[in-house]
């Protein structure tokens, strides 16, 4: 598996398994671009935190505090001639939907400003399901969707030309399942663009009320339709011709989903594929929509944006049914769907499950710096000191599990919400509490800290301080010592939140006792009206160093009594008879006191001697030998292969997956597809991590029903 940066530098013509996330960061660099910003959101994170972060010599990249203050960014660095790039999830389209729509009227001859974001129609890691393309037309700017993974690398290019050509910022919207799923990409010569001079004449970029209507003008009157006559005959439109007794016209990622399904019964009607789903391409879907003489069927994700549109062209079309809640097709809803409607060779089978699945909520890592809190909090709702804990977006979400949070709305919303709930019933200030994370407070959160101030709204909010933005991967945030390019700067958290003029209270993420002290002190004082915010400081566990996280505790089974409170964490497990074991996932709790040694009212858990911690077995990787590239009858293999991996354990599932497709690379399949996908359990509040591979005649990381040939079932043993 070759390093990005080596991925960069690679000849045209070469073949990698790429993520779609790192095939569109890779023709970032390819494509000229000279700019980067964003903000970490699964499923986009990638595109900066895994690759072009690592570009750092060859552009000019770093995280911003939020999606808006990103698209403004992007829009200074096109302004100054520099060709951009601007990553997030929906969430943060919406977040920065002043930021966008005010730059779609901008007029200017500027650096391209293309804003990627990937959707999450699940969805898997993402609170709502919304289709935004309505929202991106009713700013007039141009939607593009790539339909697969090559086409994911060399969006960036054609997104960057139309943005230049045409004076707009261009969407390059992504689906989830392309983002975060992998497949064989075919590289080609990158170019370098020269930024353009600065305008003698910034007024273009005054939106004025009367500037804003006249712009409004031109976009409407001239660059929308020019841009709908370019895409009549760019490579945005495929037309497959098949029968014409039906048809399909697709968009997006939803194209290989479909030729998956009619791979598998077989059929071939003809297909309208579109990569570009505003402006729409009128003339060559009336032209298409003409040659079929039975159904025409509009297959997409999210709503029914494409349906509507092409029904207001006089199309009659078959979309999804009238109540369907599809967002995110799959192969075997493309089936079902179709053998309602045409004469299929397909009967939908009904899943009979002789053994129901355990369901394993997501759970914080073990010697996570939030479980002290989360503990605090539970107890004090079961005294009935807490009613409700408002959270936010993050790891902090995860304290539901604890039953420590109650309701989770959008990024830094969680203090809003309580202030609205005390406002209208103030007689519970002392009852309610908020919850965010500290990159989220940094986001938008300490809108909310000033709002409680401004508005005299007493009460409780708690920030879990990890120092980074965990939940995505360990990006740096504000509150972070450095930022991406690892550049230490000024900003302190602390000092914010006490700059907007609360009572301010620091405490150890580990100390549990000084925690519920100071969170009932501080709902006692909410009542004489105080508003306080206890911000609880404890490093991500995953930015520990390994060192610092291996067990030096044990149980004193003479002590123990078998009373589960130490039952808290994965580090820990017990036996048929309520024995507890420690397992190889404990952490120690990194660099703080471990909370089952206060939990312990029997002084049962105790730190080894130098005898013991020297009896624990060393984790050393196996050595790996030299692996020679043998040949291979392509006559030998099957036209097809698909592997699914089922499983506990997460990133061992997917680099089972990861390591398939290397294999497939260096073999005849490297000539046809390969193609990786996962799903986690997440998405399916807890369950199995799944991994699928295929290879050969394939299209879709998302499988058809029966097409998988080997099932791979790895049981809990990760560390």
């Amino acid at each position: 598996m070759a390093e990005f940066k080596e991925i960069i530098d690679a000849k045209a013509k070469s073949k990698f398994i790429l993520q779609g996330n790192e095939a569109l960061a890779l023709w970032v660099i390819h494509a000229g671009f000279h700019a980067a910003t964003g903000y970490p959101g699964t499923p986009s994170t990638e595109v900066i935190d895994k690759c072009l972060a690592i570009a750092q010599d060859r552009i000019k990249v770093d995280w911003s505090v939020n999606e808006a203050v990103a698209v403004s960014v992007g829009v200074g660095h096109a302004i100054a001639g520099y060709d951009a790039v601007v990553t997030m999830k929906i969430p943060g389209v919406f977040q920065a939907a002043d930021a966008i729509s005010t730059s779609a009227f901008f007029t200017g001859e500027s650096g391209a400003l293309v804003i990627f974001a990937v959707t999450d129609y699940v969805p898997s890691s993402t609170q709502h399901v919304i289709d935004s393309r309505y929202f991106f037309a009713s700013t007039g700017l141009p939607v593009l969707e790539p339909r697969d993974h090559q086409e994911m690398y060399e969006i960036s290019k054609i997104a960057a030309d139309i943005s230049k050509k045409f004076n707009t910022p261009v969407i390059v919207l992504a689906s989830g399942i392309l983002a975060h799923s992998d497949a064989l990409i075919v590289t080609k010569s990158p170019r370098e663009i020269t930024p353009r001079d600065l305008s003698d004449n910034l007024k273009d970029w005054m939106l004025l009320p009367a500037i804003a209507r006249s712009n409004y003008n031109k976009v409407t009157q001239e660059r929308i339709p020019a841009i709908k006559k370019w895409c009549e005959s760019s490579d945005l439109i495929k037309e497959s011709k098949g029968t014409e007794d039906w048809g399909i016209i697709v968009s997006g990622e939803s194209e290989i989903i479909v030729k998956e399904a009619l791979k598998f019964v077989n059929v071939n009607p003809s297909m309208l594929s579109l990569a570009i789903t505003y402006p729409l391409p009128e003339n060559t879907i009336k032209a298409f929509a003409e040659k079929v003489r039975g159904k025409l069927f509009v297959i997409e994700d999210g709503y029914r944006f494409l349906e509507e549109k092409i029904r207001l062209l006089g199309i009659e079309t078959t979309g999804k049914d009238e109540l369907s809640t599809i967002t995110n097709w799959t192969p075997e809803d493309i089936l079902e769907y179709l053998s309602k409607h045409v004469d299929i060779n397909y009967k939908p089978e009904k899943k009979i499950i002789d053994v129901k699945p355990i369901l394993r909520p997501p759970s914080i890592c073990p010697g996570c710096s939030y479980k002290s809190l989360a503990l605090a909090v539970s107890r004090l709702k079961r005294k009935k000191k807490i009613y409700a804990s408002f959270g936010d977006i993050g790891c902090s979400t995860l304290l539901y599990f604890f039953d420590a949070l109650d309701t989770v709305s959008c990024m830094g919303a969680s203090d809003s919400i309580r202030q609205g709930f005390v406002l209208s019933r103030p007689e519970m200030a002392n009852k309610v509490i908020s919850i965010i994370g500290d990159s989220t407070e940094c986001h938008s959160g300490l809108d909310s800290t000033r709002n409680a101030v401004f508005r005299n709204v007493p009460g409780v909010k708690i920030i879990l301080d990890n120092s980074i933005t965990a939940m995505t991967g360990g990006q740096p945030a504000p509150s972070s010592n450095f930022n991406l390019k690892g550049q230490p700067h000024k900003f302190s958290l602390k000092k914010a939140v006490e700059a907007e003029g609360g009572r301010t209270v620091v405490i150890d993420a580990y100390d549990m006792e000084k925690i519920e002290t100071e969170l009932e002190e501080a709902l006692e004082l909410s009542e004489g009206g105080v508003f306080s915010t206890l911000i609880i400081e404890g490093v991500c566990i995953h930015e520990i160093d390994s060192k610092g996280l291996i067990r030096k505790i044990e149980f004193d089974y003479d002590k123990c009594k078998y009373c589960d409170l130490c039952d808290i964490c994965p580090g820990i497990v017990l036996d048929e008879t309520k024995t507890p074991h420690f397992t190889n996932l404990c952490t120690n709790c990194g660099m703080g006191e471990p909370i089952c040694i206060q939990r312990c009212p029997f002084d049962a858990i105790v730190y080894m001697n130098d005898k013991e911690k020297d009896k624990l077995p060393p984790l050393e990787a196996p050595k790996i030998e030299q692996v020679h590239a043998i040949a291979i009858d392509k006559n030998i293999l099957p036209e097809s292969l698909g592997v699914a991996i089922r499983g506990i354990g997460g990133q061992g599932n997917l680099f089972f997956g990861k390591i398939l497709s290397e294999v497939a690379l260096r073999t005849p399949y490297a000539d046809t597809h390969i193609i990786k996908g996962d799903t986690h359990g997440m998405a399916q509040l807890g369950g199995p991590v799944i991994s699928t591979f295929k290879c050969g005649n394939v299209y879709s990381p998302i499988p058809a029903p029966k097409s998988i040939d080997v099932l791979v079932v790895m049981e809990i043993s990760e560390v």
